[in-house]
Order: structure tokens, then C-alpha cells, then sequence
């Protein structure tokens, strides 16, 4: 369904172990929003709810909310070093369009609910 790449995946690995919670895990999910009309939201999570899907990636436990599964097939998160610091790049083939920032998107069948303010 989705990838996370090896550095992506330590990073993810590493964030998990300084929140000392063994139950926590990452959740991905997608929200109207954003400037292209759709946005991502990434975080740990220790709560299930009915409808979500659960992955093993890497090692990692992933869950996905059943309403943003269609959007994330195919997905690949990826962990980029800059000069500036390090962060987390999605690849969404799923994607007609993203913003400039990255964090938004829309697909070529949803155009979600764009936001007035730009990333």
C-alpha cells in the first residue's frame, strides 16, 4: 500500500524511541484542506478507531484511517538532510497537483476543499 524508506524509517525509529511509549505508532492520514485541497497529517498515535487499517512498514506500525486509504496507494515517505536540517518528503502518485511546500495535494477525481491562505 505504502512505503517508507530506510532513512525515512530510522528517523520515524529513532523519533519513536525518544517518546519512550511502546505503544505508540505512526499515524498517516489525509484532511480537506491545505492549498491544493487535500493535506497530510503524520503523527504518533496510541489510540485505534474503528475503520483504520494496520501496517507493518519496516518495522513500524502504521495505521490509516479507512477515509484516507484511497488517497495514500502507492504512497512513498522518504527523509531528506538539507543544510538547512532534515525532513520528511511524500511522493503520492495519487497527486494531479501539489503545492510548493509539498504538504498539499489533489487528485485528478478530488479536489478536496483548498484553503484561502497559500502553504
Amino acid at each position: 500500500m505504502m512505503n517508507i524508506s530506510e532513512s525515512a524509517g530510522d528517523k520515524i525509529q529513532e523519533m519513536l524511541a525518544a517518546e519512550e511509549a511502546p505503544d505508540l505508532f505512526l499515524r498517516i492520514g489525509v484532511q480537506e484542506g491545505g492549498c491544493s485541497g487535500f493535506s497530510y497529517g503524520m503523527g504518533f498515535d496510541d489510540e485505534f478507531n474503528e475503520g483504520d487499517e494496520k501496517l507493518d512498514i519496516r518495522g513500524i506500525k502504521v495505521v490509516v484511517d479507512g477515509d484516507s486509504v484511497k488517497y495514500l496507494n502507492g504512497l512513498e515517505i522518504d527523509w531528506k538532510e538539507s543544510a538547512m536540517g532534515g525532513g520528511f518528503t511524500i511522493n503520492n502518485p495519487n497527486a494531479s497537483a501539489t503545492c510548493g511546500c509539498g504538504s498539499s495535494f489533489r487528485t485528478a477525481k478530488e479536489a478536496g476543499n483548498p484553503a484561502a491562505d497559500p502553504c
